[in-house]
Protein backbone atom coordinates (compact mmCIF):
# COMPACT_ATOMS: atom_id res chain seq x y z
CA UNK A 1 0.00 0.00 0.00
CA UNK A 2 1.48 3.57 -1.08
CA UNK A 3 2.09 5.91 1.84
CA UNK A 4 1.52 9.58 1.61
CA UNK A 5 2.95 11.53 5.02
CA UNK A 6 1.89 15.18 4.57
CA UNK A 7 3.18 17.36 7.00
CA UNK A 8 0.97 20.51 8.17
CA UNK A 9 -3.40 20.41 8.59
CA UNK A 10 -4.40 23.35 7.01
CA UNK A 11 -6.40 23.77 4.33
CA UNK A 12 -3.96 22.90 2.06
CA UNK A 13 -2.71 19.58 3.81
CA UNK A 14 -6.27 18.50 4.31
CA UNK A 15 -7.16 18.66 0.49
CA UNK A 16 -4.19 16.67 -0.29
CA UNK A 17 -4.98 13.75 2.42
CA UNK A 18 -8.45 14.03 0.89
CA UNK A 19 -6.85 13.51 -2.80
CA UNK A 20 -4.57 10.95 -1.95
CA UNK A 21 -6.72 9.08 0.31
CA UNK A 22 -9.49 8.98 -2.79
CA UNK A 23 -6.37 7.81 -5.14
CA UNK A 24 -6.18 4.45 -3.13
CA UNK A 25 -2.97 5.83 -0.57
CA UNK A 26 -3.04 5.11 3.05
CA UNK A 27 -2.43 8.66 4.47
CA UNK A 28 -0.94 10.42 7.48
CA UNK A 29 -1.84 13.45 8.19
CA UNK A 30 0.91 15.56 10.70
CA UNK A 31 -0.43 18.89 12.62
CA UNK A 32 2.28 20.49 14.98
CA UNK A 33 -1.01 22.04 17.00
CA UNK A 34 -4.38 20.62 18.56
CA UNK A 35 -6.35 22.04 15.44
CA UNK A 36 -6.28 21.56 12.11
CA UNK A 37 -6.70 24.40 9.56
CA UNK A 38 -4.15 26.63 10.62
CA UNK A 39 -4.67 30.45 9.26
CA UNK A 40 -8.16 29.16 8.09
CA UNK A 41 -9.58 29.27 11.68
CA UNK A 42 -9.49 33.14 10.73
CA UNK A 43 -10.33 33.24 7.69
CA UNK A 44 -14.06 31.93 6.48
CA UNK A 45 -14.29 33.61 3.31
CA UNK A 46 -14.79 31.97 -0.04
CA UNK A 47 -16.99 32.11 -3.27
CA UNK A 48 -16.02 35.39 -3.55
CA UNK A 49 -15.71 36.96 -6.68
CA UNK A 50 -13.33 34.55 -9.03
CA UNK A 51 -13.50 31.76 -6.03
CA UNK A 52 -16.63 31.04 -6.98
CA UNK A 53 -15.38 29.76 -10.49
CA UNK A 54 -12.49 27.94 -8.59
CA UNK A 55 -14.84 26.12 -5.82
CA UNK A 56 -17.52 25.07 -8.87
CA UNK A 57 -13.97 23.89 -10.65
CA UNK A 58 -13.17 21.81 -7.81
CA UNK A 59 -16.47 20.40 -7.76
CA UNK A 60 -16.84 19.20 -11.01
CA UNK A 61 -13.06 18.16 -10.49
CA UNK A 62 -14.03 15.56 -8.25
CA UNK A 63 -12.46 18.00 -4.76
CA UNK A 64 -16.41 18.71 -3.88
CA UNK A 65 -16.32 17.17 -0.23
CA UNK A 66 -14.28 20.49 1.16
CA UNK A 67 -16.12 23.18 -0.66
CA UNK A 68 -19.74 20.95 0.66
CA UNK A 69 -18.46 21.23 4.16
CA UNK A 70 -17.51 24.69 3.42
CA UNK A 71 -21.15 25.60 2.00
CA UNK A 72 -22.62 23.50 4.89
CA UNK A 73 -20.72 25.53 7.66
CA UNK A 74 -21.90 28.54 6.14
CA UNK A 75 -23.01 31.57 8.21
CA UNK A 76 -24.11 33.71 5.19
CA UNK A 77 -24.08 33.58 1.44
CA UNK A 78 -24.49 35.40 -1.41
CA UNK A 79 -22.96 38.49 0.39
CA UNK A 80 -21.47 41.52 -1.09
CA UNK A 81 -18.94 43.91 0.38
CA UNK A 82 -16.40 46.60 -1.10
CA UNK A 83 -14.84 44.77 -4.35
CA UNK A 84 -16.70 41.64 -3.57
CA UNK A 85 -19.60 39.94 -4.80
CA UNK A 86 -21.32 36.62 -3.98
CA UNK A 87 -19.54 35.87 -1.33
CA UNK A 88 -19.83 33.31 1.50
CA UNK A 89 -18.66 33.34 5.24
CA UNK A 90 -18.40 30.02 6.95
CA UNK A 91 -18.26 30.20 11.04
CA UNK A 92 -14.81 29.66 11.94
CA UNK A 93 -16.15 28.34 15.58
CA UNK A 94 -17.39 25.18 13.97
CA UNK A 95 -15.51 24.15 10.65
CA UNK A 96 -12.55 23.09 12.11
CA UNK A 97 -14.47 20.19 13.79
CA UNK A 98 -16.37 19.60 10.37
CA UNK A 99 -13.06 19.25 8.37
CA UNK A 100 -11.76 16.71 11.16
CA UNK A 101 -14.86 14.49 10.87
CA UNK A 102 -14.76 14.71 7.09
CA UNK A 103 -11.35 13.14 7.20
CA UNK A 104 -11.38 10.48 9.03
CA UNK A 105 -14.77 9.40 7.07
CA UNK A 106 -12.18 8.98 4.51
CA UNK A 107 -10.26 6.89 6.73
CA UNK A 108 -7.06 9.24 7.15
CA UNK A 109 -5.67 9.52 9.86
CA UNK A 110 -4.35 12.38 11.32
CA UNK A 111 -1.98 12.99 14.51
CA UNK A 112 -2.39 16.36 16.14
CA UNK A 113 0.43 18.25 18.35
CA UNK A 114 3.20 16.10 16.05
CA UNK A 115 5.87 18.45 14.79
CA UNK A 116 8.27 17.71 12.36
CA UNK A 117 12.12 19.32 12.81
CA UNK A 118 14.57 17.48 10.44
CA UNK A 119 14.08 15.12 7.28
CA UNK A 120 16.56 12.61 6.38
CA UNK A 121 17.22 12.65 2.62
CA UNK A 122 19.39 10.75 0.45
CA UNK A 123 19.95 11.75 -3.39
CA UNK A 124 16.91 12.87 -4.96
CA UNK A 125 14.48 11.03 -1.85
CA UNK A 126 13.30 11.99 1.22
CA UNK A 127 13.80 8.99 3.06
CA UNK A 128 11.99 9.66 6.30
CA UNK A 129 11.31 12.80 8.47
CA UNK A 130 11.79 13.43 12.21
CA UNK A 131 9.30 14.61 15.10
CA UNK A 132 10.91 16.70 17.68
CA UNK A 133 10.87 13.73 20.33
CA UNK A 134 13.06 11.41 18.08
CA UNK A 135 10.20 10.10 16.87
CA UNK A 136 11.41 8.75 12.89
CA UNK A 137 8.33 8.63 10.68
CA UNK A 138 8.78 7.01 7.08
CA UNK A 139 6.27 6.79 4.00
CA UNK A 140 6.55 6.72 0.23
CA UNK A 141 6.25 10.01 -0.52
CA UNK A 142 5.62 13.74 0.95
CA UNK A 143 3.76 16.79 0.77
CA UNK A 144 5.34 20.29 2.49
CA UNK A 145 1.94 21.85 3.87
CA UNK A 146 3.82 23.66 6.20
CA UNK A 147 3.05 27.24 5.02
CA UNK A 148 5.61 29.93 4.98
CA UNK A 149 4.61 31.86 8.55
CA UNK A 150 8.35 29.89 9.20
CA UNK A 151 9.72 30.70 13.40
CA UNK A 152 7.98 33.10 15.40
CA UNK A 153 11.65 35.19 14.79
CA UNK A 154 10.66 36.24 11.28
CA UNK A 155 7.41 38.08 12.80
CA UNK A 156 10.21 39.77 15.37
CA UNK A 157 12.36 40.53 12.38
CA UNK A 158 10.13 41.86 9.68
CA UNK A 159 7.08 42.25 11.49
CA UNK A 160 6.01 44.20 14.83
CA UNK A 161 6.73 41.07 17.07
CA UNK A 162 4.86 38.27 18.67
CA UNK A 163 1.32 38.53 17.97
CA UNK A 164 -0.34 35.43 19.60
CA UNK A 165 -2.03 34.80 16.75
CA UNK A 166 -3.91 31.42 15.14
CA UNK A 167 -0.24 29.76 14.99
CA UNK A 168 0.41 29.61 18.25
CA UNK A 169 4.16 28.81 18.07
CA UNK A 170 4.60 29.56 21.91
CA UNK A 171 2.66 26.39 23.05
CA UNK A 172 3.30 24.42 20.32
CA UNK A 173 6.69 25.48 18.79
CA UNK A 174 7.36 27.27 15.66
CA UNK A 175 6.79 25.75 11.95
CA UNK A 176 9.77 24.12 10.40
CA UNK A 177 10.15 24.10 6.57
CA UNK A 178 10.31 20.24 5.05
CA UNK A 179 11.50 21.55 1.84
CA UNK A 180 14.85 23.67 3.46
CA UNK A 181 15.16 20.59 5.67
CA UNK A 182 15.08 18.94 2.56
CA UNK A 183 18.54 21.01 1.51
CA UNK A 184 15.99 23.16 -1.15
CA UNK A 185 16.73 27.24 -1.86
CA UNK A 186 13.21 28.55 -1.17
CA UNK A 187 12.69 31.89 -2.40
CA UNK A 188 11.02 34.88 -0.02
CA UNK A 189 8.30 37.16 -0.79
CA UNK A 190 8.54 40.53 -0.66
CA UNK A 191 6.71 43.83 0.81
CA UNK A 192 6.09 47.22 -1.38
CA UNK A 193 9.58 48.40 0.47
CA UNK A 194 11.20 45.66 -0.68
CA UNK A 195 11.38 43.38 2.96
CA UNK A 196 10.44 40.46 3.18
CA UNK A 197 7.21 38.86 4.15
CA UNK A 198 3.87 40.38 4.01
CA UNK A 199 1.04 40.37 7.37
CA UNK A 200 -1.56 38.51 7.20
CA UNK A 201 -4.48 40.42 6.62
CA UNK A 202 -7.02 40.03 9.27
CA UNK A 203 -8.16 39.92 12.63
CA UNK A 204 -11.01 38.46 14.54
CA UNK A 205 -13.07 40.50 17.27
CA UNK A 206 -15.10 39.28 19.77
CA UNK A 207 -18.63 39.73 18.48
CA UNK A 208 -19.92 40.46 22.00
CA UNK A 209 -17.48 43.09 22.68
CA UNK A 210 -19.03 45.29 19.59
CA UNK A 211 -22.50 47.09 20.10
CA UNK A 212 -25.67 45.73 20.21
CA UNK A 213 -27.00 47.61 16.85
CA UNK A 214 -23.17 46.59 15.01
CA UNK A 215 -23.80 43.02 16.56
CA UNK A 216 -27.67 42.19 15.25
CA UNK A 217 -26.95 44.06 12.00
CA UNK A 218 -23.79 41.72 11.18
CA UNK A 219 -26.03 38.50 12.62
CA UNK A 220 -28.71 39.94 10.35
CA UNK A 221 -26.87 40.86 6.87
CA UNK A 222 -22.99 39.09 7.39
CA UNK A 223 -21.39 42.38 6.85
CA UNK A 224 -20.93 46.00 8.69
CA UNK A 225 -19.36 48.85 6.51
CA UNK A 226 -18.62 51.95 9.19
CA UNK A 227 -16.81 55.10 7.66
CA UNK A 228 -13.93 55.49 8.81
CA UNK A 229 -13.76 58.91 11.11
CA UNK A 230 -11.17 61.06 9.13
CA UNK A 231 -8.13 61.07 11.75
CA UNK A 232 -7.39 57.26 11.26
CA UNK A 233 -7.57 57.20 8.01
CA UNK A 234 -3.54 57.63 7.94
CA UNK A 235 -3.68 54.54 10.07
CA UNK A 236 -4.27 51.91 7.73
CA UNK A 237 -1.60 50.23 5.69
CA UNK A 238 -2.83 48.77 2.37
CA UNK A 239 0.59 48.14 1.53
CA UNK A 240 1.50 45.58 4.71
CA UNK A 241 -1.40 43.47 3.96
CA UNK A 242 -1.11 40.04 2.74
CA UNK A 243 -4.68 40.03 1.04
CA UNK A 244 -4.11 42.17 -1.89
CA UNK A 245 -7.56 41.69 -2.80
CA UNK A 246 -8.65 43.71 0.16
CA UNK A 247 -6.10 46.67 -0.61
CA UNK A 248 -8.56 48.91 -1.73
CA UNK A 249 -9.00 52.51 -0.80
CA UNK A 250 -12.49 51.00 0.67
CA UNK A 251 -11.05 49.99 3.06
CA UNK A 252 -8.72 52.88 3.97
CA UNK A 253 -12.35 54.68 4.14
CA UNK A 254 -14.13 52.09 6.24
CA UNK A 255 -14.08 49.74 8.68
CA UNK A 256 -15.27 46.63 7.06
CA UNK A 257 -16.62 43.85 9.34
CA UNK A 258 -17.84 40.69 8.28
CA UNK A 259 -19.62 37.43 10.57
CA UNK A 260 -17.88 34.33 10.86
CA UNK A 261 -19.27 33.93 14.14
CA UNK A 262 -16.42 36.53 15.70
CA UNK A 263 -16.55 39.92 14.00
CA UNK A 264 -13.85 39.44 10.90
CA UNK A 265 -11.88 42.87 10.51
CA UNK A 266 -10.30 43.49 7.08
CA UNK A 267 -7.30 45.15 8.50
CA UNK A 268 -3.65 43.56 9.53
CA UNK A 269 -4.33 45.69 12.77
CA UNK A 270 -5.62 48.31 14.03
CA UNK A 271 -4.14 49.95 17.74
CA UNK A 272 -7.15 49.59 20.50
CA UNK A 273 -6.93 52.80 21.26
CA UNK A 274 -7.68 54.02 17.70
CA UNK A 275 -10.62 51.47 17.33
CA UNK A 276 -12.12 52.37 20.25
CA UNK A 277 -12.88 55.67 19.12
CA UNK A 278 -15.09 54.30 16.14
CA UNK A 279 -18.95 54.38 17.46
CA UNK A 280 -19.95 51.00 18.53
CA UNK A 281 -16.26 49.47 18.86
CA UNK A 282 -15.48 51.46 22.03
CA UNK A 283 -15.43 47.97 24.22
CA UNK A 284 -13.88 45.95 20.96
CA UNK A 285 -11.72 43.50 22.41
CA UNK A 286 -8.97 41.20 19.44
CA UNK A 287 -9.83 37.41 19.81
CA UNK A 288 -7.37 36.95 17.50
CA UNK A 289 -4.64 37.42 17.04
CA UNK A 290 -4.24 38.53 21.06
CA UNK A 291 -2.08 41.43 20.19
CA UNK A 292 -3.79 42.57 16.95
CA UNK A 293 -3.97 46.10 18.43
CA UNK A 294 0.17 45.70 17.39
CA UNK A 295 0.82 43.35 14.73
CA UNK A 296 -0.01 39.86 12.62
CA UNK A 297 1.11 37.02 11.46
CA UNK A 298 4.12 37.63 9.17
CA UNK A 299 3.97 35.48 5.92
CA UNK A 300 5.56 34.83 2.47
CA UNK A 301 8.78 33.61 3.69
CA UNK A 302 10.15 30.09 2.62
CA UNK A 303 8.58 28.88 -1.17
CA UNK A 304 9.46 25.92 -2.01
CA UNK A 305 10.45 26.11 -6.05
CA UNK A 306 8.49 23.60 -7.59
CA UNK A 307 6.76 22.30 -11.07
CA UNK A 308 3.58 23.08 -12.15
CA UNK A 309 2.33 19.55 -11.16
CA UNK A 310 3.43 20.65 -7.57
CA UNK A 311 6.52 18.47 -7.24
CA UNK A 312 9.56 19.97 -5.46
CA UNK A 313 12.63 21.02 -7.13
CA UNK A 314 15.53 18.39 -7.18
CA UNK A 315 12.96 15.75 -4.79
CA UNK A 316 11.37 13.48 -6.66
CA UNK A 317 9.28 12.23 -3.63
CA UNK A 318 8.24 15.64 -2.22
CA UNK A 319 5.42 17.78 -3.47
CA UNK A 320 3.59 21.16 -1.42
CA UNK A 321 0.76 22.91 -1.60
CA UNK A 322 -0.82 26.07 -0.54
CA UNK A 323 1.54 29.26 0.11
CA UNK A 324 4.85 26.93 0.14
CA UNK A 325 3.66 26.61 -4.01
CA UNK A 326 3.96 30.31 -4.26
CA UNK A 327 3.17 33.66 -3.14
CA UNK A 328 -0.47 32.95 -3.07
CA UNK A 329 -3.84 33.74 -0.68
CA UNK A 330 -6.63 32.32 0.81
CA UNK A 331 -8.38 28.98 1.49
CA UNK A 332 -9.80 28.26 -2.14
CA UNK A 333 -6.28 28.30 -3.44
CA UNK A 334 -4.84 26.28 -0.84
CA UNK A 335 -7.32 23.25 -1.24
CA UNK A 336 -6.95 23.88 -5.13
CA UNK A 337 -2.97 23.25 -5.34
CA UNK A 338 -3.59 20.64 -2.46
CA UNK A 339 -5.80 18.36 -4.22
CA UNK A 340 -3.43 18.54 -6.91
CA UNK A 341 -0.36 17.97 -4.91
CA UNK A 342 -2.00 14.97 -2.88
CA UNK A 343 -3.15 13.48 -6.11
CA UNK A 344 0.13 13.95 -8.06
CA UNK A 345 1.71 12.59 -4.59
CA UNK A 346 0.19 8.89 -5.77
CA UNK A 347 0.84 9.42 -9.20
CA UNK A 348 4.49 9.64 -8.39
CA UNK A 349 4.35 6.06 -6.45
CA UNK A 350 2.72 4.26 -9.55
CA UNK A 351 5.35 5.85 -11.82
CA UNK A 352 2.31 7.54 -13.75
CA UNK A 353 2.43 10.55 -16.14
CA UNK A 354 2.22 13.72 -13.54
CA UNK A 355 -0.91 15.65 -13.53
CA UNK A 356 -1.04 18.76 -14.76
CA UNK A 357 -3.97 21.05 -15.10
CA UNK A 358 -4.76 22.77 -17.91
CA UNK A 359 -4.88 26.80 -18.36
CA UNK A 360 -7.92 26.49 -20.13
CA UNK A 361 -9.31 26.04 -16.33
CA UNK A 362 -8.89 28.82 -13.51
CA UNK A 363 -6.92 26.75 -11.33
CA UNK A 364 -4.32 25.44 -14.26
CA UNK A 365 -3.93 29.25 -15.31
CA UNK A 366 -3.61 30.11 -12.04
CA UNK A 367 -1.01 27.51 -11.36
CA UNK A 368 0.99 28.62 -14.26
CA UNK A 369 0.57 32.10 -13.77
CA UNK A 370 2.01 32.47 -10.23
CA UNK A 371 4.91 30.60 -11.54
CA UNK A 372 5.79 32.91 -14.16
CA UNK A 373 5.23 36.11 -12.56
CA UNK A 374 7.40 34.68 -9.27
CA UNK A 375 10.47 34.14 -11.61
CA UNK A 376 10.81 38.32 -11.99
CA UNK A 377 11.47 40.18 -9.10
CA UNK A 378 9.78 43.37 -9.39
CA UNK A 379 6.35 40.97 -9.12
CA UNK A 380 7.31 39.22 -5.60
CA UNK A 381 5.56 41.76 -4.07
CA UNK A 382 2.43 40.30 -5.47
CA UNK A 383 -0.51 37.94 -3.87
CA UNK A 384 -2.50 36.45 -6.05
CA UNK A 385 -6.51 35.20 -5.50
CA UNK A 386 -8.76 34.15 -7.40
CA UNK A 387 -10.81 36.85 -5.45
CA UNK A 388 -9.59 39.89 -6.64
CA UNK A 389 -6.63 42.45 -7.27
CA UNK A 390 -4.17 41.07 -10.54
CA UNK A 391 -5.25 37.59 -10.96
CA UNK A 392 -8.94 38.50 -10.58
CA UNK A 393 -8.18 40.66 -13.35
CA UNK A 394 -6.28 38.01 -15.39
CA UNK A 395 -9.54 35.73 -15.08
CA UNK A 396 -11.56 38.25 -16.40
CA UNK A 397 -9.67 38.93 -19.34
CA UNK A 398 -9.39 35.11 -20.11
CA UNK A 399 -12.71 34.64 -20.01
CA UNK A 400 -12.54 32.38 -17.27
CA UNK A 401 -14.68 33.89 -14.60
CA UNK A 402 -17.87 32.84 -14.07
CA UNK A 403 -20.99 32.58 -11.81
CA UNK A 404 -22.94 29.40 -14.09
CA UNK A 405 -21.72 25.89 -12.57
CA UNK A 406 -23.10 23.99 -15.49
CA UNK A 407 -20.69 26.52 -17.72
CA UNK A 408 -17.60 25.50 -15.60
CA UNK A 409 -18.72 22.25 -15.35
CA UNK A 410 -18.73 21.64 -19.76
CA UNK A 411 -15.06 23.70 -19.60
CA UNK A 412 -13.79 20.87 -16.98
CA UNK A 413 -15.69 17.58 -18.78
CA UNK A 414 -14.04 19.48 -22.08
CA UNK A 415 -10.61 18.91 -20.39
CA UNK A 416 -11.33 15.68 -19.71
CA UNK A 417 -10.66 16.09 -15.89
CA UNK A 418 -14.38 15.35 -14.53
CA UNK A 419 -13.88 13.69 -11.44
CA UNK A 420 -9.89 12.96 -11.70
CA UNK A 421 -9.83 13.90 -8.10
CA UNK A 422 -12.30 11.41 -6.60
CA UNK A 423 -10.80 8.67 -9.02
CA UNK A 424 -9.15 5.66 -7.42
CA UNK A 425 -5.74 4.81 -8.91
CA UNK A 426 -4.15 2.26 -7.08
Amino acid sequence: MIKVVIIGGGWGGCAAALSAAQAGATVLLLERTDLLLGTGLVGGIFRNNGRFTAAEEIISLGGQDLIATMDQSARHTNIEFPGHRHASLYDVGKIEAAVSELLQQHGIKVRLKTRITDVLRLGKLVRHIVTDNGEIIEGDVFIDATGTAGPMGNCLTYGNGCSMCALRCPAFGPRVSITARAQVKERNGEKLDGTFGAMSGSCKLHKESLSSALQDQLESTGVVVIPMPEMLKNKISLGKKACSQYALPEYRDNLVLLDTGHAKMMTSYFALEDLRQIPGLENARFADPYAGGKGNSIRYLGIAPCANTLQVDGVDNLFCCGEKFGIMVGHTEAVATGLLAGHNAVRYSLDMQYLQLPRTLAIGEFIAFVHEQMNEKQHLDVRYTFAGATFFNRMQELNLYSIDPSVIKARVAEAGLSDIFSQRLV
